[in-house]
């Protein structure tokens, strides 16, 4: 959904307003962080991520172009399609436990691990999923966004993109299937 505010900011960005720019990197590069960490599971390649979404948005204001409405689900797709490239030139982290010592003994070692080994096993399956499925997927169930905003980042009807979703979310039911049964 695109609110006032982000309308506001986007009129004003195309004119390339300094306080607009940074109240849009203030608004979203931490929630970019979080998507490209997820996907990535690594905070050098996740802070370049947002970097490179951030320059890829104003190369696209300074060309005239960009959106015109639903900066969000723009500034994602733009973070997705990185991701998505860079994985097509070298493929997704192996799903290697590393373990570290915990600074914290709150949680036992054995549940830290494990809870690690669930989300790098996730984090594969989400690599088994189409581009669009995985990022259907993560604008909904992870980053919370509405389903009008997903199809706006997509690109595609609200429809077709409720079908995206309930296709992945089988495809991971299966692909996580049999690691939860020997959990």
């Amino acid at each position: 959904m695109n609110s006032p505010e982000e309308q506001e900011w986007l009129q004003a960005a195309q004119r390339f307003d300094m306080e607009a720019l940074a109240a849009i990197y203030d608004q979203y590069s931490p929630r970019l962080y979080a998507y490209a960490m997820r996907l990535l599971g690594d905070a050098d390649k996740a802070e370049e991520c947002v970097a490179e979404t951030f320059a890829r948005f104003l190369q696209a204001l300074h060309a005239g172009h960009g959106p015109r409405q639903h900066l969000q689900a723009y500034l994602y797709r733009i973070a997705h399609n990185w991701i998505t490239d860079r994985y097509r030139r070298e493929p997704p982290p192996n799903l290697n436990i590393e373990i570290h010592p915990l600074s914290d003994p709150a949680p036992p070692l054995e549940e830290a691990a494990e809870a690690q080994w669930m989300r790098q096993r996730l984090r594969w399956a989400l690599w088994q999923l189409t581009p669009e499925q995985r990022q259907a997927i993560l604008l909904r169930f992870v980053e919370g966004l509405d389903n009008e905003t997903v199809a706006a980042a997509l690109q595609k009807p609200v429809g077709a993109v409720k079908a995206l979703q309930h296709r992945a979310l089988a495809a991971l039911k299966r692909l996580l299937k049999p690691e939860v049964e020997h959990v």
